[in-house]
């Protein structure tokens, strides 16, 4: 399979019919492994860590997972390469911008990936649409087991999972539900939701998790502290704070129907209009306006959208997937151009016939 294949469709986990999908994007369990034995991936050189990624391919590739799983060595790709991966959610920035041996392996559905050489030797992700924490944690145990059977992992009988960082020591887990929020960011009350997340020693974090800011009104509320944890405390600790975040929102979007309808109404079809007919446009104003119409779609106030092809198009008008289906590189400004005609295709209005994207507007 090329990386390509995958720059025209979005993963299972944005088909957007989960559990609370209008809300929950995804939930996500990811645990940290080492291999008993050798030094951390920060510690060791090039010769061990090619060892290491060597061992950790070869049991990947004959464990018998669900799906079928490919291995990209990313010692031998291009960063737009390991940029469209981190787009796609099967690695971290780290390990893409990193250097030396490493890789990553995932699932044809993309709900599992496990990276290699990152912080620890191995990051184990499951990825469930909508609001499945629970799910993803036991696909994610069935991963680790998996690969317990051919791997032995750092393991001290009173601290657990040993890990690079000292916050992840213990289960090595990190669990996380994405969450589209754009009632509460517009009407301001989001600082609300991140002071009780913090009261409850959670994270919030960006659409791409710990580093970035959120964007397209889409935040990740996940565990910070792994240590003395058992895996069950770790999830319910976020499972307990999800459902009130949920309703909160919901009942924000309903006062927002109730009081300020038109200028809801308005919003969300200016949003539509100008992804609809922008010439230019940024990825930054792309994720806002697209956070609108995601609104639209869920409220009813728009319709003939599918909400998989909006959750889709939150990835695949990132830069690097844009370049992915364009077969070149493209600079910032001409990415923008090509970002808006992409966007004017997908989004072309079913009542009419479809806009040429080649066409020039007046």
């Amino acid at each position: 399979m090329r990386l390509s294949d995958l720059s025209s469709h979005g993963g299972e986990w944005l088909r957007g019919d989960g559990p609370e999908g209008d809300i929950v994007i995804s939930s996500r369990v990811r645990l940290a492994r080492n291999l008993a034995d050798h030094r951390f991936t920060t510690r060791a050189a090039d010769p061990e860590k090619r060892e290491i990624a060597e061992k950790v391919r070869e049991t990947v590739m004959h464990s018998r997972f669900a799906e079928r799983v490919f291995y990209v060595d990313l010692e031998k790709e291009d960063a737009v390469q390991g940029e469209f991966l981190v787009e796609r959610h099967l690695i971290s920035k780290e390990l893409a911008r990193g250097e030396g041996p490493r890789g990553v392996a995932f699932g044809s559905r993309e709900a599992i990936s496990i990276m290699v050489n990152e912080e620890d030797h191995l990051r184990i992700q499951v990825l469930q649409s909508g609001n499945q924490l629970e799910e993803a944690w036991k696909g994610a145990n069935a991963v680790d087991g998996l690969l317990e059977g051919g791997l032995t992992f750092a393991f001290h009988p009173r601290f657990g999972y040993l890990t690079a960082c000292p916050t992840n020591v213990g289960t090595g887990m990190r669990a996380s539900v994405m969450l589209h929020l754009p009632a509460l960011a517009y009407s301001r009350h989001i600082q609300k939701v991140f002071q009780a997340v913090h009261k409850m020693s959670l994270a919030v974090r960006g659409l791409y998790g710990e580093g970035t800011e959120p964007m397209g009104d889409l935040y990740q509320i996940s565990n910070q502290v792994t240590l003395g944890l058992p895996e069950s405390a770790v999830v319910d600790n976020v499972c307990r704070v999800i459902p009130r975040i949920i309703q909160y929102e919901r009942q924000i979007r309903e006062e927002l129907l109730a009081r300020e309808r038109r200028a809801l109404e308005d919003r969300i079809w200016r949003a539509l209009g100008i992804l609809r007919h922008a010439r230019l446009i940024s990825t930054q104003e792309t994720l806002e306006h697209l956070s609108a119409v995601r609104l639209g779609v869920n409220l009813a106030v728009v319709e003939g959208i599918d909400l998989k092809l909006v959750n889709d198009l939150f990835i695949l008008s990132q830069p690097a997937h844009l370049q992915k289906l364009e077969g070149r590189p493209l600079e910032p400004g001409e990415r923008d151009e090509v970002r808006a005609a992409f966007l004017r295709r997908r989004l072309a209005m079913k009542e009419g016939p479809a806009e040429n994207p080649e066409s020039t507007g007046t």
